[in-house]
């Protein structure tokens, strides 16, 4: 099946190139990378993976551009990332469709969620860096907040274009020049952003992607004595490995790793409602989001009520051919995920845990592509390893509590610390009991998505924010000028 996103990206030779400053180059390797339609299995195009020597070329392209570019004016930052906004708002629909097509998305999700919070990302960009006070007085003190450097931002596969923007408008308003390194296994929308990056006018050396895995790419970035910070999105194994690279030349590295966020549903919530938005939440984008809130904990009495709300949620999904606007859910991204999930399905199984609905295989009908089978089971212990482990896939944890101290302690037993929610009537309770979790960001009574609101974790899901001003200031260095008038 020919794809039309694929002829775009073939007549404009993309796929044979990657992006150094300010044009489409040939790699320097001779690797190349097979990209999977999740929906049929299919390979539908190859890309070229760059090497080492591309990621040098890529470095010292963004170095020399740095000089140029941490000097320029608000104005001028302002008018790139405008046009870098307008330009993906133009073409939105294709990147719906490389999307749909790369990692397996619903293409009303990839409409409604997944290019829009991309897009937002880089209006945000614009709107704090033109109120931040880069430079300003305290106590006598002159505090100037200046561009870190040359950025290596290393991005995943599950969110491809939120998860590129939310780096590369940040880190372009600081006044830092960047190398892109999307995942392998999402390119396509990786390669028009790097075409909008070219169409609105990115000076040389700016903007730079380079396309490879991580053992050659991402660790020749980390690696690089030229690189003065990387920010990783990935698993918590990829983000220690890139930090220990790291190491060795005192970088800093900002990331934002795996997560198991657990739902809390306090005893006056509206279970009618809190229960299906749970369910919802968990399995958004097909339960591949590392904030992802995973583990339902509820109170133990209202435990059967609970399951028979989850159920009838689970029935009301559409899991099918991602490009059908009827299909709520499409497949897993890629055959690797698919293996874990289908691997930690039957795990649950035989730890005890008590199938609500799903299970292992693909739904029924559907006997080729990465289809899952939305999964919940109950009678969860917290130390089972569906409760502990990151599975990223549509299977949710129903955890029961006997009290709300209880509830808070099942909530922090996890090594990691990115999302929570919290459910209840009572404002005042939920927030104390949000005040009480171990994560970065904490949602009540699920509020709309804030693209101002800072993202980040608590223990091995990261460190440093991303998004709004935080995420600005993850990317400047901090200067004291000290003065002494002459006498």
């Amino acid at each position: 099946m020919k794809h039309a996103i694929i002829e775009r990206l073939t007549s404009a030779g993309h796929l044979d190139r990657i992006f150094i400053d300010g044009e489409w180059v040939r790699a320097e390797g001779q690797a190349r990378a097979a990209v999977t339609d999740p929906s049929s299995e299919d390979v539908v195009a190859e890309i070229a993976l760059g090497s080492r020597q591309d990621v040098a070329a890529a470095v010292a392209a963004a170095r020399a551009a740095f000089a140029g570019w941490s000097v320029s004016s608000i104005q001028s930052r302002t008018a790139l990332l405008d046009r870098v906004h307008q330009l993906i708002l133009e073409r939105a629909e294709l990147f719906a469709e490389a999307i749909s097509l790369e990692m397996g998305a619903a293409i009303s999700v990839a409409r409604s969620a997944q290019v829009p919070a991309g897009a937002a990302h880089i209006r945000v960009a614009c709107d704090v860096m033109s109120r931040y006070p880069f430079v300003s007085q305290r106590d006598g003190i002159t505090i100037a907040r200046e561009a870190i450097g040359v950025c290596g931002l290393i991005t995943p596969w599950n969110w491809p274009l939120y998860q590129i923007t939310a780096k590369v408008g940040p880190a372009l308003a600081a006044g830092c020049t960047v190398v892109l390194k999307p995942s392998e296994l999402s390119p396509f929308s990786a390669l028009l952003f790097a075409q909008v990056m070219q169409d609105a006018g990115a000076p040389p050396g700016v903007f730079n992607l380079v396309n490879g895995d991580g053992p050659e790419v991402g660790a020749a970035l980390a690696e690089h004595p030229d690189v003065d910070m990387i920010s990783i999105t990935g698993s918590t194994r990829a983000g220690v490995l890139v930090a220990q690279a790291a190491a060795v030349t005192v970088k800093r590295v900002a990331q934002e790793l795996g997560g198991k966020s657990p739902n809390v549903i306090l005893p006056d919530a509206d279970f009618a409602r809190a229960v299906p938005a749970g369910v919802a939440a968990a399995f958004r984008n097909v339960g591949q989001s590392c904030s992802a809130p995973t583990r339902m904990i509820v109170p133990r009495e209202r435990l059967a009520e609970v399951e028979q709300i989850a159920r009838d949620a689970v029935a009301r999904l559409v899991v099918g051919d991602p490009r059908s606007v009827q299909t709520t859910h499409g497949p897993v991204a890629n055959r690797a995920q698919f293996n874990r999930v289908q691997d930690m399905i039957g795990v649950g199984i035989d730890e005890g845990a008590r199938l609500v609905c799903g299970g292992p295989g693909r739904p029924a009908g559907l006997e080729r592509g990465f289809y899952v089978r939305p999964t919940i089971f109950s009678d969860v212990h917290p130390k089972m390893r569906i409760a502990q482990e990151e599975i990223f896939g549509p299977v949710l944890s129903i955890i029961a509590y006997d009290s709300v101290d209880e509830a808070v302690a099942i909530a922090n037993d996890t090594i990691y610390g990115l999302g929570a929610h919290v459910q209840g009537r009572d404002l005042d309770a939920a927030r104390a009991v949000a005040a009480r979790i171990r994560a970065g960001q904490v949602h009540i009574n699920y509020p709309a998505w804030n693209a101002h609101a800072p993202f980040g974790g608590y223990k091995h899901s990261g460190n440093g924010r991303e998004y709004g001003l935080e995420g600005l200031e993850e990317y400047l260095e901090t200067k004291a000028i000290l003065e002494h008038g002459e006498e």
